[in-house]
């Protein structure tokens, strides 16, 4: 049976507003969860477009740290760089300065992947923080309400690269992946518990992106070669947050700034 895709785009002027527009996302979806179940489950991605959106949260003058039901809020990540928890290049460190250092979040509601740990180690015991926290049995997966992705200029989405070994995995929820093109370990989330959320949007800004997420979201199938191309939930829908850079070689939008394509497989 064939699987159809809704990828709805929406293009913001410049990064300033697609943070607020990923801002006003996070909370309105946040909220949404935690109205229907009790809790909001997100998992959240490094890099500097959700280190902005972050900030808007953290800000007492800004509306969004108000609205974000904080104290039903689980905080996960899609990936993790092999490296302490206070190292640069971590995605656990720059979400804390830019967020948990300044918002009402307690220890147990913010779950980390131990990028310090032994890369194996550090993702199986993430695997196991998912079992526990979502009470998983057997070969359950996790359904996160709400699932924020990356994409690099090379295709590559979570730690996802192209031609590495995670892109096959689909029997754990969390795996090592070494990468080849960085000459590093990384920690991910594996594709299928991506799918398996609730709702899942990209934030992408940069002309240096505009070539790619056309041949992502337009072009032929390769996955090998194009990472991002596996994300495909099981909701039907894929939604997409880019500046007016990255979105140049996309269909125009309407007088809303959105567009919409379809996508078959």
């Amino acid at each position: 049976m064939r699987r159809r895709l809704t990828i709805k785009y929406y293009v913001e002027p410049d990064p300033a507003a697609l943070a607020r527009r990923a801002a006003c996302h996070l909370v309105e979806m946040a909220s949404e969860a935690a109205e229907a179940n009790g809790r909001a489950r997100i998992a959240v991605s490094g890099g500097s477009t959700p280190k902005a959106a972050f900030q808007l949260l953290a800000d007492p003058e800004q509306p969004f740290r108000k609205r974000m039901p904080w104290e039903d809020l689980e905080l996960f990540w899609v990936d993790e760089r092999t490296v302490p928890p206070d190292h640069p290049d971590s995605n656990y460190h720059m979400t804390r300065e830019a967020l948990l250092d300044h918002v009402p979040l307690h220890p147990q509601q913010v779950h980390r992947m131990e990028g310090e740990l032994d890369p194996e180690v550090a993702a199986a015991r993430y695997e196991s923080e998912l079992r526990n926290t979502f009470r998983l049995e057997g070969a359950e997966t996790p359904r996160f309400d709400l699932i924020s992705l990356g994409m690099g200029d090379d295709g590559h989405t979570a730690s996802l690269f192209p031609h590495t070994a995670a892109i096959h995995e689909m029997s754990h929820l969390v795996t090592a992946n070494h990468v080849p093109q960085k000459d590093a370990w990384r920690i991910t989330l594996t594709w299928p518990v991506i799918n398996q959320a609730s709702s899942v949007f990209f934030l992408i800004a940069g002309a240096d992106k505009a070539e790619r997420i056309h041949e992502v979201f337009m072009g032929p199938r390769d996955p090998e070669r194009l990472p991002s191309q596996l994300i495909w939930p099981s909701s039907g829908i894929l939604t997409l947050f880019l500046d007016k850079a990255a979105a140049a070689l996309l269909p125009a939008t309407n007088g809303e700034g959105c567009g919409v394509l379809e996508r078959e497989r």
